[in-house]
């Protein structure tokens, strides 16, 4: 199978565990200046991965979803002692909430753009070979949804296409008739979604998925370049997890913002979170500076 970089020919194991720790620190660590590494990797591999659709899955769903987030988090939130003015309704508009909600909408673009990047690397398979054996109904369901969302959207468009062939598309005809032909669209997505995962789920049975003592073919090997990721992994967990109790990268924001002195110990902790979120980019360059030659 044909890796799309060379962060995802890692074993599956080290690509689960390197998103899983980037989502719970995301989530997590409120820091401004972490949210802001985690946001900008994030873009940065995502670019890496899919290029020009990238751009145009930042521009025009990530950035609205961002100011939307930031603007309804102080309409509705009136906490904080610095107020800046106040609102026709008579609530206040304080620093903090404003604050807050570039900082709610940072780490929410950060999750949405770290899960695209999650699916362009883990494929259906990775994640079966890693839970199949362990929970193979679960795994089956869980790669059947992560993997339908890009098929059903592949799948439209080619229905689309054949009834724009025959006039029966939603550009066509009166609104009334375009409503039709998009139920018609619709109902023939639904058919196709049931029969798929019919299809799905007898194939799997067939070949005996789930079944006690059933063995698995795998290309996935364990080798030592997967040890040294994994070593990595541990030790930017630690020093993070470390650096999290300490109060190194402790943050607040209402009812006063107020954070952990900057010190080289705590920017420390800052440096081995962005070389941890920035993994993938610096492996993907060495490589290609380690093939550029041979070309």
């Amino acid at each position: 199978m044909r890796n799309i970089d060379a962060f995802s020919s890692f074993h599956p194991l080290i690509n689960c565990l390197y998103f899983i720790l980037i989502f719970v620190f995301t989530m997590c660590l409120m820091h401004p200046i972490m949210l802001a590494i985690s946001l900008l990797t994030g873009i940065g591999y995502n670019l890496y991965l899919n290029r020009q659709k990238s751009r145009r899955f930042n521009l025009v769903f990530i950035l609205p979803m961002m100011l939307l987030a930031a603007l309804l988090n102080p309409a509705f939130n009136h906490e904080g002692v610095t107020i800046l003015m106040y609102l026709p309704n008579g609530n206040p508009l304080t620093l903090e909430s404003i604050t807050y909600g570039i900082a709610a909408a940072a780490m929410l673009a950060a999750v949405v753009i770290w899960f695209a990047c999650y699916n362009a690397v883990m494929t259906s398979d990775k994640f079966v070979y890693l839970f199949g054996r362990i929970m193979p109904a679960l795994s089956l369901i869980l790669s059947m949804t992560l993997r339908f969302v890009p098929k059903f959207l592949t799948q439209i468009k080619v229905v689309s296409e054949a009834q724009r062939c025959i006039g029966r598309d939603v550009s066509n005809g009166s609104l009334i008739q375009r409503l039709k032909n998009g139920i018609t669209i619709i109902s023939i997505m639904i058919t196709w979604s049931l029969e798929n995962a019919i299809e799905t789920a007898d194939s799997m049975k067939s070949r005996g998925y789930g079944l006690t003592g059933r063995t698995a073919f795998a290309i996935y090997r364990f080798d030592s370049r997967d040890k040294m990721a994994l070593i990595w992994l541990i030790y930017c967990t630690a020093y993070i997890a470390m650096g999290w109790l300490l109060n190194a990268l402790y943050f607040r924001y209402f009812p006063v913002m107020k954070g952990a002195d900057f010190s080289p110990f705590s920017i420390s902790f800052m440096v081995i979170y962005f070389a941890l979120c920035a993994t993938p980019i610096l492996i993907n360059i060495y490589e290609d500076i380690k093939w550029k030659p041979s070309r």
